[in-house]
């Protein structure tokens, strides 16, 4: 089962997603929260795999919550509920620690399929966020700093990727699971500002960690 907590300030609209998860297979409805200060507690309390976050919302917005709560736990995969797909705090949001966004009034269906993909690991960036996230991310995109802001578990997995295993092979190699090799590829690719495993791969072979 994939425990997933819906936060959004908007009771009527954060019901109806309550009661589509409640109805899904494979998933498990494990809290509600009507603001950040909330979802960051609740997230803490609930250990949930996924978080549906609003962004707009009083007090700790929704940047900052994601923030906190994928700094609590790198395994949490947040997904932001937005009304516009390229709207620049979506993009925050993914450097923030989101793992993608799913349009609110999106079908049923889309946004299972965004849980239980982010679940496994995956991250969804749909053309507009990305293209975003990389013109902002051009800058200092060399720089060697970026590669000692990586925890030396990202290392290790960077050196994998380096070396161009996959993800299953990452995971059978330092005994962790799949999703997790994901979230931490997610990291690291925010972090050296990269935008797929060949650019990745590239500032492995340039660090020598893929050695």
């Amino acid at each position: 089962m994939t425990k997933v907590l819906v936060v959004d300030d908007h009771p009527v609209f954060r019901e109806g997603v309550a009661s589509l998860l409640s109805r899904a297979e494979g998933v498990e409805l494990v809290g509600e929260a009507g603001s950040g200060e909330e979802a960051v507690r609740l997230s803490r309390e609930c250990d949930p795999d996924i978080v549906l976050m609003d962004l707009h919302m009083p007090g700790l917005g929704g940047v900052e919550a994601i923030r906190r709560i994928t700094g609590d736990n790198p395994d949490t995969g947040v997904i932001v509920l937005t009304m516009l797909e390229d709207d620049e705090s979506v993009v925050a949001a993914i450097r923030a620690g989101a793992r993608g966004y799913v349009v609110k009034g999106a079908e049923r269906e889309a946004l299972l399929r965004a849980i239980h993909a982010v679940a496994r690991g995956e991250a969804l960036l749909g053309a507009a966020v990305a293209g975003k996230v990389l013109r902002r991310a051009a800058r200092g995109a060399g720089s060697p700093a970026a590669i000692d802001a990586l925890t030396p578990r990202e290392r290790e997995v960077l050196g994998l990727i380096g070396q161009g295993l996959l993800n299953h092979e990452i995971a059978r190699r330092l005994v962790i699971s799949e999703r997790t090799v994901g979230n931490h590829i997610t990291s690291i690719f925010r972090k050296l500002r990269v935008a797929d495993r060949a650019q990745a791969a590239l500032r492995a072979r340039d660090a020598g960690l893929d050695r």
